[in-house]
């Protein structure tokens, strides 16, 4: 999981796992597992990280970013966490299998934040 600080750019350990990335996401009700989570599972090496729900919905957003007191920049790491997920074929990315009813109904935020994430 060394990859995710390379790939990042960020210090895992930075984090002291305080959860105001957590309590500040406007989509975590839709994660399987909290931002600070996903953190503490890169820090500790877990590669089920890479299976997570989570790192596909955070919306890169910014919000845990601008709130983390040791300047974590959480939507790099998720961003990383993808990237990785990618070339180890944990996961295919299909945009197109997604629910029409989903992406009718996916809060602008995200769309915006998909940005981010697909568009480079």
């Amino acid at each position: 999981m060394c990859q995710v600080e390379e790939i990042s750019g960020q210090d895992l350990l930075a984090c002291n796992q305080c959860g105001k990335c957590s309590a500040g996401c406007p989509v975590v009700a839709a994660m399987d597992l909290v931002p600070n989570h996903v953190i503490r599972m890169a820090q500790l090496g877990m590669e089920e990280v890479l299976e997570s729900e989570t790192i596909w919905i955070c919306a890169s957003c910014l919000t845990c970013a601008t709130r983390c007191p040791k300047g974590v920049d959480l939507p790099r790491l998720m961003e990383a966490l993808r990237q990785i997920a990618l070339r180890q074929g944990v996961t295919e990315l299909d945009l197109n299998a997604l629910p029409e009813e989903l992406v009718r109904e996916v809060p602008q935020l995200a769309v915006v934040g998909g940005f981010r994430k697909y568009m480079r």
